[in-house]
């Protein structure tokens, strides 16, 4: 068994794309519609992605504080320069709670807490 994807209901898709696919840097792998207001987009391009649902009624369910996305970067000083120049204010950190990762939060446009961490050689 694998682990395919994580499903995020989102608020906005626009709003949604931008911020994982500039922030992120996750592509469009697959997109199509699921209803008659409602469509489905899949980024990335490894074996797991994440998918995006606008369901096109209302706002979806809040997102339970206690889940978050982790996303691996090469420096996390230059992914948290990149997201202060994006606008995107920085929800918790940095945090390094052991001298092998360093870690910090932001909020995605659903209030979905993603974590950029750097692995560091030791």
């Amino acid at each position: 068994m694998k682990f395919c994807w994580t499903t995020i209901t989102v608020k906005n898709m626009e709003a949604s794309l931008k911020f994982y696919q500039d922030i992120v840097k996750l592509q469009i792998a697959r997109r199509f519609a699921s209803g008659p207001n409602s469509e489905i987009v899949f980024l990335g391009d490894g074996e797991t992605q994440v998918e995006l649902i606008d369901p096109g009624q209302g706002n979806p369910e809040p997102m339970s504080p206690s889940i978050s996305l982790g996303f691996e970067v090469d420096s996390l000083d230059d992914m948290m320069n990149q997201v202060k120049q994006q606008g995107i204010p920085i929800h918790a950190g940095p945090i390094q709670p052991n001298p092998a990762i360093r870690f910090f939060y932001v909020l995605d446009p659903n209030g979905l807490r993603i974590q950029f961490v750097e692995n560091i050689k030791v």
